[in-house]
């Protein structure tokens, strides 16, 4: 009932606003009938000011996909595009009164005995939380962040109806189920909800932080830990220009090309060196320091949504790329069925074939001249052909692609995108998954074999008592086993063989091991080598 009565104010606000203007003219009947019995406003706004105004009224979910909308201005016209950028930090903000009694009740204590100043008057205001300036009574600038009130009861309302729809679209819609709606409808769930804890926030700020420590590339700023709670997060202010502040870039002379070089270097290294990235790197969460223009700093802040990629999905994604940068579709295509991206009864040919036409236009052109937006909706055609399953974990990179498109668009038009990546990603292959980094991987995991070695060892020794209990073997391969046994005991030969077949399975326990795959009742060749020790070491 909640969802329903949601949609109708969904449908109620969007034609009030005349966004139906937006859409292909209405068929006769239902829609035709809505159009005619919801009011419309009859001032002479902008359609993009209308469309902004819409969004707005509809919440922070709806906000943030304006926000992704307004980086795209190649899809966009200007006049919308324009108006959308206005929801990256300039969403209708809250009283400043209520602002100090969140941050009060929160902190558990005066305003006046933390900050020397405080200004009511926000200084930027989101969908999700809003900032003051202020200055701690140590001296040091800060920015005060502050969640909306009554805020998580409507977007609460909001994932309700989308996980209603993508019910309703898996069940009844041919492609329904290999989209995985109702999955990355939850993973968008616990995203947007973590961003209301402003704790885990600050937490991933400082992490990212850490990371570009040592950076001269991009500046982190510092949290200040005892004014910090889940309403409210207290950090170092700094300052610098917008990033789509591009009149005052070439003003100043700043070297444009670098700039948008080093912001494609600063998303690689997340994704790949860090596999922790930057999820919402709209405009209104990146500035530049441009005190020499010649080498302009990213700062960057806000980083209530962040993305992780697990080391496979890391390996897979960057030899994905290397094979397209190589315009080399063959290695594409079976590198998505080796995944499991798409089904392994794929024609790896037919496939390929169908990357080919998608991808080729593309190569060789400045970012300037293509448009990613339509090559995805071209890729999306070849993989409803091929049954290809969305990632869920892919979601937020997908998301961040964009944002980094349409940045690079605006600041520097000609940047080759595939040149400035592709030696990145060698680099990257070439250390991680080389002979440097298994030697880097041993490192790292040393320690912790050593701890576990212990369990590892009883788990060993105690495999024959595991096997005789274990129920429902194969009973093909336990005759077999037996008679191979039998007959190694009556000759020279099967003392030798049934030795190779033990030495080969313990040295498969290695290597699962090595691999953090171990499965004792289902690795047949430890159990086998193993058993086959026994009967040896027993004659």
């Amino acid at each position: 009932m909640g969802s329903s009565i949601r949609l109708l104010k969904i449908i109620k606000v969007l034609f009030s606003q005349r966004i139906d203007e937006f859409l292909p003219k209405p068929k006769r009947g239902f829609m035709s009938a809505i159009t005619f019995l919801i009011p419309r406003v009859r001032a002479k706004k902008a359609r993009g000011e209308r469309l902004r105004d819409a969004l707005q009224t509809l919440g922070p979910v709806f906000v943030k996909f304006g926000q992704m909308l307004s980086t795209r201005r190649d899809l966009l016209p200007p006049d919308i595009a324009r108006y959308l950028a206005e929801l990256q930090d300039r969403v209708r903000p809250f009283p400043g009164d209520i602002a100090k009694q969140i941050i009060e009740n929160d902190l558990e204590v005066s305003i006046d005995d933390i900050f020397n100043e405080f200004s009511a008057e926000p200084m930027a205001s989101a969908s999700v939380a809003q900032v003051h300036t202020a200055q701690l009574k140590t001296g040091e600038d800060v920015i005060v962040k502050v969640i909306r009130p009554s805020i998580e009861k409507v977007i609460e309302e909001d994932l309700k109806l989308m996980m209603t729809l993508a019910r309703f679209i898996e069940k009844n819609f041919v492609d329904g189920k290999r989209l995985k709606l109702v999955q990355v409808v939850a993973d968008y769930r616990m995203t947007i909800l973590d961003e209301l804890d402003l704790m885990r926030e600050a937490a991933n700020t400082a992490l990212i932080r850490r990371n570009f420590e040592n950076s001269t590339i991009c500046y982190v700023p510092q949290i200040y830990w005892d004014y910090t709670r889940r309403n409210v997060m207290v950090e170092e202010r700094i300052y610098g220009v917008p990033i789509s502040r591009i009149d005052i870039f070439k003003e100043r002379n700043v070297n444009m090309e670098k700039l948008a070089e080093r912001g494609v270097e600063i998303f690689f290294t997340q994704v790949f060196d860090h596999s922790f990235f930057h999820a919402d790197m709209h405009p209104g969460n990146v500035f530049v320091d441009i005190e020499d223009p010649g080498n302009p700093i990213y700062n960057a802040i806000d980083f209530g949504i962040v993305g992780t990629l697990d080391p496979e999905s890391q390996a897979y994604l960057a030899q994905n790329l290397i094979a397209f940068f190589d315009r080399d579709y063959r290695a594409v295509a079976e590198l998505h069925v080796e995944s499991g991206w798409v089904p392994k009864d794929t024609k790896v040919s037919d496939f390929e074939s169908a990357i080919r036409t998608v991808c080729e236009p593309i190569f060789q052109k400045p970012l300037g001249e293509i448009s990613f937006g339509l090559v995805l909706i071209r890729l999306f055609e070849v993989a409803r052909r091929f049954r290809m399953e969305v990632q869920p974990q892919l979601i937020l990179l997908q998301k961040t692609l964009l944002n980094i498109e349409g940045l690079g668009r605006e600041l520097y038009p000609e940047l080759d995108l595939w040149n400035t990546g592709k030696p990145f990603l060698q680099r990257w292959v070439r250390e991680r998954l080389g002979p440097k980094g298994v030697i880097e991987y041993a490192k790292r995991n040393g320690s912790r074999w050593v701890v576990q070695f212990p369990a590892i060892t009883n788990a060993i020794l105690s495999t024959p008592e595991r096997l005789e209990r274990m129920e429902n073997l194969q009973a093909e391969q336990t005759k077999a086993l037996t008679l191979m046994t039998k007959e190694m005991r009556h000759n020279r030969f099967g003392r030798h063989f049934s030795l190779l077949i033990s030495l080969i399975g313990l040295t498969a326990a290695a290597i699962g091991l090595l691999s953090e795959r171990l499965a004792f009742a289902e690795n047949w060749p430890l159990a086998i080598g193993i058993l086959s020790l026994v009967l040896l070491l027993r004659r």
